[in-house]
């Protein structure tokens, strides 16, 4: 079965930027660390929480998480509120080492973003959902991690849904041109859905299995009634 019929009642979108594919969006998480020649500097800019029963001094501890609010803002600890979104890892981390230069001496800032996830679903060898580590994605990468296409897979219509602005849009790319990379489809966002259409052929085998099942069990319902009715 075809997947997002109607589809053409979302945007289609044509001016995703290139390059940006990891911008920064309410419900984000985000993993900030700040450290410096001189570690005690840096010790406030780095909240902190205890893992497990093992709280206190000789605890385990990881570093706590920034969720992007609804207005694109997070809450920095001395700083205060600061705009994060539309904004790259990098982009960010240089902002926040921009801000605290005044506090530390030679800050050096990494940001990561932690729900970087796309779906790959329809006629790919394994679908799903996929947690990206690094801050970037290729439409051909994202494929490979789910075992590439099946040979029943539609090559030349990839469907890529994904939101601009808050709204819902979608663009379909042809994996036989050469030009696909220089779509700025190409290059993933975060949430993005990657779907494979399946072949033509591959529906109608689909539909003759079912209407074979079908006639199978009412064959199956009419044989049993001839028995009984015959004893």
């Amino acid at each position: 079965m075809v997947y997002f019929q109607g589809i053409e009642q979302l945007s289609k979108s044509e001016d995703r930027n290139f390059g940006n594919n990891l911008e920064i969006q309410p419900d984000d998480i985000l993993t900030i660390r700040v450290s410096a020649p001189e570690p005690e500097a840096a010790i406030p800019f780095n909240l902190t929480k205890s893992l497990g029963s093992n709280s206190g001094m000789n605890g385990n501890v990881e570093l706590e998480t920034y969720l992007v609010a609804n207005d694109g803002t997070i809450q920095f600890p001395v700083i205060g509120t600061v705009e994060v979104k539309g904004l790259t890892n990098h982009e960010l981390a240089k902002k926040i080492k921009e801000d605290i230069e005044e506090y530390v001496k030679d800050p050096i800032v990494n940001v990561r973003i932690l729900n970087f996830q796309i779906s790959v679903i329809g006629e790919v060898k394994n679908p799903g959902t996929f947690s990206i580590q690094d801050d970037h994605i290729t439409l051909t990468k994202a494929l490979a991690m789910a075992g590439d296409l099946t040979i029943f897979g539609k090559r030349e219509n990839i469907l890529i849904m994904g939101e601009e602005d808050g709204k819902k849009t979608y663009a379909y790319l042809d994996l036989t041109n050469a030009n696909i990379a220089n779509s700025p489809h190409y290059n993933l966002r975060q949430n993005d859905v990657v779907y494979v259409e399946p072949k033509a052929t591959r529906r109608q085998s689909a539909g003759s299995t079912g209407l074979a099942s079908t006639y199978l069990s009412i064959a199956s319902v009419l044989a049993s009634l001839i028995i009984l009715i015959t004893r």
